[in-house]
């Protein structure tokens, strides 16, 4: 693309002389549905849609939460914990330089944000992953982090959000990435049985052990427009089974029809959208924020599915591992 990098590095004449004006890398991206070049800065201030398409490109933790919360409420918790690399692990890499990295290139100690804010005046428990991260898998931290969201959301009994966009179980800490499935779930459980609302939104990818667990296990579960959910990769499946999957096979579009989820939703209508569902659950007084959250959802929003055919996972599991750190870098 030789245009483009004339673009990037334009030659300026300035009283005879030729000059180089460098422009900063990283301020264009490609949109991968359309090959539209988006400049990141115009994009980030609309929500990371692509203008021309309407595809919803990858957002960060921390961009995402602010979309959804009111201005100025999210209070971080937990920021500075930290894997200890239990295994020791090491591949072309060793597992503690591949965090380092991660954490360098990120700003962030592993791949998750959870705090309390507040949603249209309602106050709520909210995570996010950052898929930036390493894949936004999850490990031992978040893991735990996830499962201290719904310790905050039944200590003081508000409803609970995690947005999810993972690979799935972090493999360099082997069985205990595939114990936070267990550990998570079963806190989901003691907040259904004390009517404590979480509300899951699926964001692109949500796959492995996230969408085995508790991403697929709330009240209410929300997905944007052509999100990739599954456990395994449709290569994998097509590649075990032998025979070719349906056209769409594990996009949020397939799964709606298919009974696994309750609503696909536009990232620009999602804070509307869960405002208006909190404002049901909760079941607020007349005149507090959360009833005028109580209003018709945004008109952009897909028909509601015919047949949900999830049910909840009552595993159990260890709610303690002390294998995180919460030593400042």
């Amino acid at each position: 693309m030789a245009w483009f990098d004339n673009l990037k590095t334009p030659k300026i004449k300035a009283k005879g002389q030729v000059k180089e004006s460098k422009v900063p890398e990283g301020m264009w991206l490609k949109c991968p549905e359309c090959s539209e070049i988006l400049q990141k800065t115009n994009l980030a201030n609309h929500l990371f849609i692509c203008p021309a398409c309407q595809h919803h490109l990858r957002m960060g933790a921390l961009e995402r939460i602010e979309s959804l919360v009111d201005s100025g409420t999210f209070i971080e918790k937990d920021a500075d914990l930290a894997s200890l690399d239990p295994l020791q692990f090491k591949d072309l890499k060793n597992y503690s330089e591949r965090l380092e990295k991660a954490q360098e290139r990120t700003g962030i100690r592993d791949g998750l944000l959870y705090g309390e804010a507040k949603l249209e005046g309602i106050p709520i428990a909210i995570a996010a992953f950052e898929f930036k991260f390493m894949g936004g898998s999850m490990g031992v931290v978040v893991g735990e982090k996830i499962a201290r969201t719904f310790e905050l959301a039944l200590k003081k009994k508000i409803p609970a959000i995690v947005v999810s966009a993972s690979g799935g179980a972090r493999m360099q800490e082997g069985i205990l990435s595939l114990m936070q499935m267990a550990k998570t779930t079963s806190l989901i459980t003691e907040m259904n049985q004390k009517g404590i609302p979480y509300i899951s939104v699926l964001s692109d990818p949500t796959t492995g052990g996230v969408a085995a667990s508790f991403a697929m296990l709330g009240d209410i579960i929300l997905a944007e427009p052509k999100a990739l959910v599954g456990f395994a990769g449709p290569r994998v499946i097509q590649q075990t089974i032998r025979q070719e999957l349906p056209e769409g096979f594990q996009r949020a579009e397939f799964l709606l029809e298919h009974g696994f989820l309750d609503q696909i939703v536009h990232r620009q209508d999602l804070k509307a959208t869960i405002g208006c569902l909190l404002g049901h659950l909760v079941g607020a007084s007349t005149g507090s924020p959360a009833t005028r959250a109580k209003k018709e959802p945004p008109s952009r929003k897909s028909p509601p599915s015919k047949k949900k055919t999830s049910k909840r996972n009552t595993a159990s599991g260890q709610r303690r591992v002390p294998l995180v750190s919460s030593k400042r870098r």
